[in-house]
């Protein structure tokens, strides 16, 4: 390939300057494509062979040779030249090297345009189906977890205060019902990423009898995009992928702080073992959780990514500018940075050891059956519950003052705030009667949350599809 012949060489007397060969060329990131510029220009040469636009045998000829380029490529035996500029040069210049000038058919009734466009489209497709697996992982990781810890209580809070009993395992699903709507929001992306611009060809379509729904369906496509223009124009479908990749990023950074906060010494509700934890070079005890650390960091270059790609696209006019080059660079590393994290917050997930004794403790202060106690006097006294949260407030204070928990006050202490109140209230005062009522869909008594692990299972992790 050292004499190869840029494709649009002949147009110019002389080559590029060095700098503007350095700022062209898009090799070094966009050799990921390989495997999909090499399948989607066998369906296209498949394409052309049907239609009669080249022969059978010189389309059988290009796939033929396609096959021995690719698996140079897997193989890491494909020679890159920065003269060359991308993958699919590199592909048709192999291609040439191995099936001489038949190999300038390929090319026919198609851009580098609706080419690119369609392997960015195939190679992304592909990202969010693995990203989308590595999700349930997680969730399964989080799910098993959750599992046994459905009677575990501990200290539900708004405003960083402790606000009412919950268990462990229903804190863990609030995470997985995040993450099962991010693989959603991945599928639902999906489906727009899912159509074909090949045949678009530079921005016109063409005037060759091409088959644009055969090249669609070979490659696993929904259908082709309807307009040309759009084909080559359209980078919406990588705006949608980063924004849902920001959003999953933003979810997992906020399940990566609580296990830095719950590892901490002062809080000790989970630990994680030497596997999962870092020391320090000047102190000794410490045990660092770095990698929780790490994802919340990652989380803010996804965001990043979709910003700077945003700049990049608001000011282009139809149809293709070389400003699109730039739109690999960030999905590729949005990919690799999501399914960095997501393997190691699956693992830190197994890992981590939950203590039910730290947990418990904190829900001796704060008070967090007192909206219990406000319950308890609408059910059963017939208060309204703006009155039951006066009263509930003054008992709160009272109990603030005594420096004891409201379920340690006397019933004549109680009843000097309200003579309604008799000795059934202390029914509702303990963190396990508070936890265990909660009954209602959703709620954090354990069996409510048996039943929605149930059916988080049933619905998203076995069927293996969002509902």
């Amino acid at each position: 390939m050292n004499n190869a012949k840029k494709q649009w060489g002949s147009r110019f007397e002389a080559g590029p300057a060095a700098i503007m060969e350095k700022i062209n060329t898009s090799i070094d990131f966009d050799r990921r494509l390989g495997l999909e510029d090499i399948t989607a220009s066998q369906a296209h040469a498949q394409m052309l062979g049907q239609q009669g636009i080249i022969t059978t045998d010189e389309a059988e000829t290009i796939v033929a040779g396609l096959d021995e380029v690719l698996n140079e490529w897997r193989t890491g035996r494909l020679n890159y030249i920065p003269a060359l500029e991308d993958i699919h040069t590199h592909v048709e210049a192999r291609l040439r090297e191995k099936i001489g000038q038949v190999a300038g058919k390929l090319h026919t009734a198609r851009s580098r345009n609706d080419q690119v466009a369609t392997d960015f489209r195939l190679w992304l497709r592909g990202a969010i189906d693995r990203i989308s697996e590595d999700i349930r992982g997680l969730c399964t990781a989080l799910v098993a977890v959750a599992e046994q810890h459905t009677e575990t209580p501990m200290a539900g809070l708004t405003h960083m205060q402790v606000a009412q009993p919950v268990n462990f395992g229903h804190h863990l699903m609030a995470y997985a019902q995040m993450f099962r709507r991010d693989v959603e929001r991945l599928q639902d992306c999906r489906k727009r990423v899912n159509e074909s611009p090949l045949g678009s060809a530079a921005l016109a379509g063409t005037a060759f009898p091409i088959d644009r729904f055969a090249t669609a369906r070979a490659l696993g496509f929904a259908r082709p995009l309807a307009n040309s223009m759009d084909g080559v124009a359209a980078r919406d479908f990588a705006l949608e992928f980063l924004a849902a990749a920001a959003i999953h990023g933003v979810h997992l950074s906020r399940l990566a702080e609580e296990m830095v906060l719950w590892s901490s010494a002062i809080i000790g509700y989970i630990r994680f073992s030497d596997a999962f934890s870092t020391g320090s070079s000047i102190m000794p005890q410490k045990r660092n959780p770095d990698a929780a650390e790490l994802v919340r960091a990652k989380s803010g270059r996804i965001i990043g990514y979709l910003m700077g790609f945003l700049s990049v696209l608001k000011s282009l006019p139809m149809t293709y500018a070389k400003d699109l080059q730039e739109d690999k660079e960030p999905i590729f590393a949005t990919v690799d940075t999501l399914e960095l994290c997501l393997a190691a917050m699956t693992g830190m997930v197994r890992d981590m050891q939950p203590n039910p004794e730290a947990m418990l403790k904190h829900l001796q202060g704060g008070f967090p059956t007192a909206t219990d106690l406000a319950d308890w006097l609408v059910r059963e006294t017939n208060v309204a519950f703006r009155e039951a949260h006066q009263i509930t407030g003054k008992i709160v204070r009272m109990a603030e003052h005594k420096g004891c928990d409201i379920s340690e006050l006397k019933l004549a202490e109680m009843q000097k705030v309200a003579p309604m109140f008799d000795e059934r209230v202390f029914a509702v005062l303990s963190v396990e009667s508070s936890m265990t009522s909660r009954v209602s869909y959703g709620g954090t008594a354990p069996e409510a949350v048996r039943r929605q692990i149930a059916d988080f299972r049933a619905e998203f992790l076995q069927t293996g599809e969002p509902s």
